[in-house]
């Protein structure tokens, strides 16, 4: 039985507070249209459009808009068929970088995320060249308040979970992709509605990197963060607080 994981989940994502609104709905009309037409419409029986649905909610997009987007991606409405690729490189410092996209020009996505890392004096590589540095996982999160990290631990893990990471304001449920929606559903009979449950790349290890490097990789993940094919961003580092607090100010 696993306790609290050795390393935090690495993940380097801005936030919708530090994006425009309209960027933020970009990503999630797609990731909604996508969810929508490779499952069924409807959130009950489709988990992936049930989360995708879940974090519109929580950047406060309009129904309606939520609703076109779910009958694009079903057939109702014509629209572009967006195909999901993963990208693979190292950035600054030898850090390991996992882009997601979803793109309906894949030579356009590849040339801009190529051409992000190649300024960034990083790399792009082939398919598989850094996500042996990663677990692809499934990944539930309840804010801090839902339980004790010992009773959180202790669900999680009669559910069929692999680990649970708790900190001062939330709590990471861990589980192996095929048994995420198995936990999910087990864990919100108990808790309610998670905040958010969907597969990430989880870093094995994390590489502490100084505040000259930390800063060269902030640009490279910024920009890739602010394609809208770009979805989601990952990478195996850690930045001291200090350091933080000093490139923050």
């Amino acid at each position: 039985m696993a306790g609290h994981s050795q390393f935090k989940n690495i993940m380097y994502r801005k936030g919708a507070q530090d994006k425009k609104r309209a960027k933020v709905f970009t990503k999630l009309i797609r990731e909604l249209t996508t969810a929508a037409r490779t499952g069924l419409p409807d959130p009950n029986a489709n988990p992936r459009l049930r989360a995708a649905i879940l974090a519109a909610r929580q950047a406060n997009m309009p129904k309606d808009t939520v609703e076109r987007a779910i009958k694009r991606g079903s057939g109702g409405e014509a629209g572009e068929a967006y195909e999901e690729v993963r990208y693979e490189g190292y950035g600054p410092g030898g850090v390991a970088v996992i882009v997601e996209a979803l793109t309906d020009n894949r030579n356009r996505t590849a040339s801009e995320i190529r051409a992000a890392f190649t300024k960034a004096a990083g790399a792009l590589g082939e398919t598989n060249s850094v996500s042996f540095l990663f677990d692809h996982v499934g990944e539930i999160v309840y804010p801090a308040a839902t339980a004790s990290a010992d009773d959180m631990l202790e669900a999680a893990i009669d559910v069929g979970a692999d680990d649970v990471v708790s900190d001062d304001e939330r709590h990471v449920v861990i589980s192996a992709p095929d048994d995420l929606n198995t936990v999910r559903d087990a864990l919100e009979q108990r808790f309610g509605a998670a905040e958010s449950a969907r597969l990430v790349w989880r870093a094995k290890t994390a590489a502490q990197v100084d505040e000259d490097t930390a800063a060269s990789l902030f640009k490279l993940l910024d920009t890739l963060e602010d394609s809208d094919d770009v979805q989601n961003v990952y990478a195996n580092f850690e930045v001291a607080e200090e350091v933080m607090a000093r490139l923050s100010a």
